[in-house]
């Protein structure tokens, strides 16, 4: 009896303990529930190629809705060629943008698909504004693009300065281009020099000198009372220099120069003329 006593004392500290402690629920999860994920996961992967290749086919047709005139539609072709057999879906868009911006004249580029294979493509132009010295032409942002054109573009007035200064020199020549026009005068070059001195040569032959300070009151002022003031005898002008600060300084040329030049201007001045209403043209299409 004695050795019984231990025994279910034990038992009952169990039993005592077992009441004390929290039962812990037990889940059942049926053998399906862990099965039917793996299973779909296992068909899919399977049939992911099949329907990669159904859906991703290559491009089947390019539509390129721009009207050119410096671009062509070969020079698009043969620019996205080379990634247009990735597929529809896995084309890189950007990848296909950098290689049309490469093209020479190429200013924007939109891109987007049309199922089930179509790639649509629209190109922007460059309007040329100027000649950038001999180094390519100047949009109408004063932004460098085609350099060195095979074609020189000689009914393009010539601006030059140096490097790093193109917007500025293309935003003073647009600044002041419409009032070249009204004065009935034409532009031959516009030159930002080191010393930051600006100047200006008429196809007429004569020169303006704006000097380094003040420019904008001094183009103003060259417009509105040199220009008006010296209009009927500007063909015997040389110079025209409003580096000063209430007035400007003149200087005379012969008359065997001025004949010459005076010739040259009209048709300068005709093609400037041209040039600016087919750039209005295109700016309101």
């Amino acid at each position: 009896m004695s050795r019984n006593r231990p025994n279910r004392r034990r038992r009952s500290r169990r039993a005592a303990l077992a009441q004390k402690l929290p039962r812990v629920p037990r889940f059942r999860m049926p053998l399906r529930a862990v099965l039917w994920p793996a299973m779909l996961g296992a068909a899919a992967a399977a049939a992911f190629p099949v329907l990669e290749e159904v859906v991703d086919r290559p491009v089947g047709r390019l539509v390129i809705e721009s009207t050119f005139q410096r671009v062509t539609p070969i020079q698009v072709e043969a620019a996205l060629a080379p990634e247009l057999e990735n597929g529809f879906w896995s084309l890189d868009l950007e990848s296909l943008r950098e290689r049309l911006r490469a093209l020479a004249w190429v200013d924007s580029v939109s891109l987007r698909r049309r199922w089930p294979d179509v790639l649509v493509v629209r190109i922007s132009e460059h309007r040329a504004a100027a000649r950038w010295g001999d180094k390519g032409l100047l949009n109408t942002r004063g932004e460098l693009f085609a350099e060195r054109p095979p074609h020189g573009f000689p009914e393009l007035p010539l601006l030059d300065g140096p490097p790093g200064s193109e917007r500025e020199v293309a935003k003073v020549y647009l600044a002041m281009r419409d009032r070249l026009l009204e004065s009935g005068l034409a532009i031959e070059r516009l030159q930002l020099d080191e010393r930051g001195s600006w100047r200006l040569l008429l196809a007429t032959g004569q020169e303006v000198r704006f000097g380094r300070n003040d420019v904008h009151e001094r183009i103003d002022r060259f417009f509105s009372v040199a220009a008006p003031a010296l209009a009927r005898e500007l063909h015997r002008v040389s110079y025209v220099d409003l580096r000063y600060t209430n007035g400007f300084a003149v200087g005379w040329r012969d008359e065997t120069q001025s004949e010459e030049t005076e010739v040259a201007a009209r048709k300068e001045l005709a093609v400037q003329g041209e040039t600016g209403k087919r750039e209005e043209r295109e700016s309101r299409g």
